[in-house]
C-alpha cells in the first residue's frame, strides 16, 4: 500500500514537472512566436519606409504618335496611337531616365508625376488624387541599350541615385517600381536571378535578370536595391504567356548611368574605340592559335589605319589590362573603351607569343552603324509601300555618315519592314538605291514614281551601293 501510494505521489511529481515543462515551453514559443513577429513587422515596415521614399521620384509616361500600314491599294494609312511606360527622376532639374522604346518615333510625350504628399488631402480615403500630367521633350535616345533621356520644365523633384551594379550579388533582395498595364505607381518584390546575363557571345548588352514581378508598362522603371538606390531600369521580360512569369531583366545602372550622363551633356552617345575587334577566348580558339590561357581577350581584326594599328598592335595578340584593369572577355573589353572620352590615350597589356609588351593607344569614336538613322524618318514621308521600306532622301547631313558614294542622287535605306513583300531580296539599312531598271533615282519621289509604273509580276532590277560596292537586287513585282 505505501509502495503504491509513492508511486502515485512519483507519477504526480512527474506530471507537475511535466506540466511545468510544457507551459514553460509554451511560453518560450509564445516568445519566439512574438520574436518572429516582431522581425516580420519590422521587414514589413522597412520596405513600406522605402517604398515611401522612392515612390515619388517614378513617372508614368505617355507617348503618343503616328503608325503607319499599308491599306489595299497604295495608299499609305496612318493610325494615332498611344503607349505608356514609366520612368525614375534622375535629377531635380528635370531630367528622367526611360527606355528608348516607350518614346521612339513619339510626336508628343507626357509625364505623370507622383502625387505631391504635401498637397494630398489628409483624409481617409484609400483612393487619392491622381499628381500634375506635363509635356515633356526627348533630350536623347540610345538604342544600343535601349535607354531615353527626357525633360520636363519641372524643378526640385524627387530623385532617385544610380547605384553601383557592379555590386549586385546573386539572390539580393530588390524591388520593382511602375505602371504595369497603366496602373500607375506599383511596386514589386524578388530577388536578383542572374547579375549579368548576355544573349549572344560578344554582344556589349548585358542585363540584370530578376523574378520581382515586371509587366508591359513596367518598362522603363527603376529597379531599387535595399537602400533605396537604382541598381537597374527595367527593361523587358521574357514570357510565353505576354505576362509575367518571373524572368525580367533590366539595364545596369553602371550603363545607364554612362548613357544618362552623356545624353543630358550633349543629346547623344559617344563611345570609344581604338579600331580592332576583341574576342572572347575560348578553349577551342585557345587551343587551335596556341594561346598560353583558355580566357581573355584576343584580337581577331585590327583595321587598317586606326589607332591600334599606328600603334603596333597586331591580330592573334592576347589584351591582358587595360589600364591595369584584367580583361576577362571580348565584351568587357569594349564596354570598358566606352568609358573613355573621345581623345583619352589608354594603356594596353598585352601578350604576343611568350613576349609581354605595353601600347598606349588613342581613343576615338565608334563610327555609327546607321542606327541613328531612324531618328530622321517620319512615317509619313519615308515609307515606300510597294517595297516596304523607309528611305531618306541623301542631303548634306546624311551624305556625311555614308561611304564615298559612287553617283549622284539616290535614296538610303533607313529601315525595312519584316513584312515586306521583298523580306528575301536583301535589302539592307544603309543602302543606296541608285537605278531601278537602269533608271536613274534621284530622290524618294522618283524612286515611287517609277515603281508606280511597275504592275504585279514586272521584273524589278534594283542597283544599291553596299558599303564601298555596287550591286544588283533582282525580283518580281508584287
Amino acid at each position: 500500500m505505501e509502495h503504491h501510494k509513492n508511486r502515485t505521489l512519483n507519477v504526480l511529481a512527474l506530471s507537475g514537472c511535466l506540466i511545468l515543462v510544457l507551459a514553460g515551453t509554451a511560453s518560450v514559443g509564445a516568445q519566439a512566436s512574438a520574436g518572429n513577429e516582431s522581425a516580420l513587422v519590422r521587414l514589413s515596415g522597412s520596405f513600406e519606409s522605402l517604398s515611401k521614399r522612392v515612390a515619388p521620384a517614378v513617372v508614368q509616361i505617355f507617348a503618343t504618335g503616328y503608325s503607319t500600314t499599308l491599306g489595299n491599294t497604295e495608299s499609305i494609312l496612318l493610325s494615332r496611337g498611344q503607349s505608356s511606360g514609366s520612368g525614375v527622376i534622375l535629377d531635380p532639374e528635370g531630367y528622367i531616365l526611360t527606355n528608348a522604346h516607350v518614346v521612339q518615333g513619339a510626336r508628343r510625350v507626357q509625364v505623370l508625376l507622383a502625387r505631391s504628399l504635401r498637397d494630398t488631402p489628409q483624409g481617409t480615403s484609400l483612393l487619392k488624387p491622381r499628381g500634375k500630367m506635363v509635356e515633356a521633350q526627348i533630350v536623347g535616345i540610345d538604342r544600343e541599350t535601349d535607354l531615353a533621356v527626357l525633360s520636363i520644365p519641372e524643378k526640385e523633384l524627387p530623385f532617385l541615385e544610380l547605384g553601383d551594379s557592379d555590386e549586385l550579388k546573386q539572390g539580393q533582395l530588390v524591388l520593382a517600381f511602375g505602371s504595369p498595364f497603366g496602373l500607375e505607381n506599383s511596386v514589386t518584390l524578388g530577388v536578383i536571378s542572374s547579375v549579368a546575363r548576355q544573349f549572344q557571345l560578344e554582344d556589349p548588352m548585358v542585363y540584370i535578370q530578376t523574378d520581382a514581378p515586371i509587366n508591359p508598362g513596367n518598362s522603363g522603371g527603376p529597379l531599387v536595391d535595399a537602400h533605396g538606390k537604382v541598381m537597374g531600369i527595367n527593361t523587358f521580360i521574357v514570357s510565353q504567356s505576354g505576362g509575367n512569369e518571373g524572368v525580367g531583366f533590366a539595364v545596369p545602372s553602371n550603363i545607364a548611368r554612362n548613357v544618362f550622363t552623356q545624353i543630358r551633356s550633349t543629346g547623344r552617345v559617344a563611345r570609344g574605340v581604338i579600331g580592332v575587334y576583341a574576342q572572347t577566348v575560348t578553349a577551342t580558339l585557345a587551343e587551335g592559335l596556341g594561346l598560353s590561357q583558355e580566357w581573355g581577350v584576343v584580337l581577331g581584326d585590327v583595321l587598317p589605319g586606326k589607332p591600334a594599328d599606328m600603334t603596333g598592335l597586331k591580330v592573334g595578340d592576347l589584351i591582358l589590362t587595360l589600364n591595369g584593369k584584367i580583361m576577362e572577355n571580348g565584351r568587357q573589353f569594349d564596354v570598358n573603351l566606352y568609358r573613355y572620352s573621345i581623345g583619352d590615350l589608354v594603356s594596353l597589356e598585352v601578350l604576343r607569343g611568350s613576349q609581354k609588351l605595353t601600347f598606349r593607344v588613342r581613343v576615338i569614336e565608334r563610327e555609327d552603324d546607321f542606327g541613328h538613322l531612324l531618328e530622321m524618318v517620319t512615317s509619313e514621308n519615308s515609307l515606300v509601300p510597294k517595297l516596304g521600306i523607309l528611305g531618306l532622301d541623301i542631303d548634306g547631313e546624311v551624305a556625311k555618315i555614308l561611304f564615298p558614294p559612287r553617283k549622284l542622287g539616290g535614296v538610303l535605306i533607313a529601315a525595312r519592314s519584316p513584312g515586306s513583300p521583298y523580306w528575301q531580296a536583301e535589302f539592307l539599312p544603309g543602302d543606296v538605291i541608285y537605278a531601278i531598271n537602269g533608271k536613274e533615282i534621284s530622290s524618294l519621289a522618283s524612286l515611287r514614281a517609277r515603281l508606280a509604273e511597275l504592275q504585279t509580276g514586272d521584273p524589278v532590277v534594283v542597283q544599291v551601293q553596299r558599303q564601298e560596292t555596287l550591286r544588283f537586287i533582282a525580283f518580281e513585282i508584287e
